[in-house]
């Protein structure tokens, strides 16, 4: 598996990245999903990371510039066939590299609650983050999880 810079160019990237906002809306209560589009994903402040096995795209994630010892990870997604294959792990210890290599002293991010958001929550406290408060412009909501980790 290779971690490297993802071109939203990309048809793969670009259909992966529409098919996680989609799921994130169908798994997330009315005004509670904060998944990024295409548009929100190409920007300056954002890197997206992919995963990739020969040509297969495996799974992406994203680093987004909160400020200058800040950064939130949003958009991370495995490919249904490459699930359980250390996937979500490489690509949250490349971010974590990136983010230390930019000189962040921790890293942010929400997620959401419920069975589709289970596998994430793992991973996350596995990898040393804790439960914080909202951040940024989140709104506290019963649905909405926030994760910090100082690096």
């Amino acid at each position: 598996m290779e971690i490297g810079i993802a071109s939203l160019a990309d048809a793969d990237v670009r259909e992966l990245v529409t098919r996680h906002q989609r799921l994130m809306y169908q798994a997330s209560p009315p005004g509670t999903s904060f998944a990024l589009d295409l548009s929100g994903l190409d920007r300056t402040d954002v890197t997206v990371f992919e995963a990739r096995e020969g040509d297969s795209l495996m799974g992406i994630g994203a680093l987004m510039e909160l400020s200058a010892d800040a950064g939130e990870i949003k958009s991370m997604r495995t490919e249904g066939s490459a699930l359980r294959r250390g996937v979500g792990q490489a690509l949250l210890d490349r971010i974590d590299a990136t983010a230390r290599e930019r000189g962040y002293s921790r890293l942010l991010l929400e997620t959401g609650t419920g069975e589709a958001f289970e596998p994430a929550n793992r991973l996350y406290l596995r990898n040393g983050f804790t439960r914080c408060g909202a951040f940024g412009d989140y709104t506290e909501t019963e649905f909405n999880i926030f994760y910090e980790k100082a690096l």
